[in-house]
């Protein structure tokens, strides 16, 4: 059993930090192109236009100016072929870090322009992510997202494709993009009709908006956990309740950053919500949007915050906790964790 102990710190360079076995819950897969599959996918993409038009600048205005950067990627992502380019070269990014479980999320129906129906595109990318899930060795699941400026219609029809695959590798349903700008009322009935069905839900809230926000996705859509939430730190009863709970937040600090919430890295509340004791993963949300790895985001974290194996460990510990997986995976999953640490000491 790994017994490395709390507050040990251990400086680790940047190729250990790449072998330790990773999780990640919160990356989106239109969020992720590589420079070469977004050549192959248009030859006529330079390094140039790639930097420009792919990845956020180091500051952007809000989150709302994040979104936009990423419609180059999605216009890309309008064809069977190009949505298992994309899903394949994820896995290339997810084996460079060592990831050994993740959940990709994307919006099924943002991938209809070139006459691809919602179940072509889903069915396309869950084929592809069982193929590579099975080629190299890295346990993966798929959530649909829904987003803020979608009408109720498409949040209904995006949660009735989580249930017509249900028994797939696609497990839940998420809210995403423009928290700020969009209300979630027409989100609810979407949501209502998951957690009838038992579907497991996550939802984006407490990033762009504030600690009502995140207490209101709470009441209305009842997920299971919080895509951010780091702006809960601004409201202690909600750190406590988020807590008490056990409501896991996926937080991607080096995003949260770019987008103008947090002032700089330093600013950033993970190392405080972590300390709580509250269930916090790391994830990248963007790789490419960002321009982050997870093995780069470890090292900011060993680097501001002097975190060590311990606080990794625990960290991938809880997102596997929180994990949309049956208990038999996450115990397989686990004992991999610990003996991928235990290789560490």
């Amino acid at each position: 059993m790994y017994t490395m102990k709390k507050g040990e710190i251990n400086g680790l360079t940047s190729e250990e930090i790449r072998a330790l076995p990773k999780t990640e819950l919160h990356v989106h897969l239109d969020c992720c192109l590589s420079f070469d599959v977004a050549s192959k996918l248009n030859p006529s993409i330079t390094e140039e236009d790639y930097r420009d038009r792919f990845i956020a600048p180091a500051r952007c205005k809000n989150l709302a100016d994040f979104l936009s950067r990423l419609n180059p990627g999605i216009e890309l992502m309008q064809t069977k072929h190009a949505l298992r380019l994309v899903t394949e070269d994820l896995f290339n990014q997810f084996r460079n870090d060592n990831v050994i479980y993740a959940e990709i999320r994307f919006a099924p129906l943002l991938h209809l322009n070139k006459g691809l129906t919602p179940d072509d595109v889903v069915n396309t990318v869950e084929e592809t992510v069982s193929q590579m899930a099975e080629e190299t060795g890295i346990e993966t699941r798929i959530i649909l997202c829904t987003l803020r400026h979608f009408t109720e219609e498409q949040s209904i029809r995006t949660a009735e494709l989580v249930e017509d695959f249900r028994g797939t590798r696609v497990v839940a349903m998420d809210l995403a993009a423009d928290e700020a700008g969009f209300p979630i009322a027409p989100h609810i009935n979407a949501f209502e009709f998951a957690y009838h069905r038992y579907l497991p839900c996550t939802a984006h809230a407490g990033e762009a908006r504030g600690p009502r926000s995140i207490r209101e996705t709470l009441k209305a859509l009842k997920p299971f956990r919080i895509g951010h939430g780091v702006r809960c730190i601004e409201d202690p009863k909600l750190v406590k309740k988020l807590k008490k709970e056990n409501i896991h937040l996926e937080i991607c600090p080096s995003c949260n950053v770019r987008i103008g919430i947090f002032d700089s890295y330093q600013d950033h509340p993970v190392d405080r919500l972590y300390r709580e004791g509250l269930s916090v993963g790391i994830n990248t949300d963007a790789r490419t949007t960002v321009n982050i790895t997870l093995t780069q985001e470890y090292e900011r974290l060993q680097q501001v915050f002097q975190w060590g194996k311990f606080d990794f460990f625990t960290c991938n510990k809880n997102a596997l906790a929180a994990a949309f997986l049956s208990d038999p995976v996450k115990e397989i999953l686990t004992r991999r964790l610990i003996e991928g640490y235990e290789k560490m000491e």
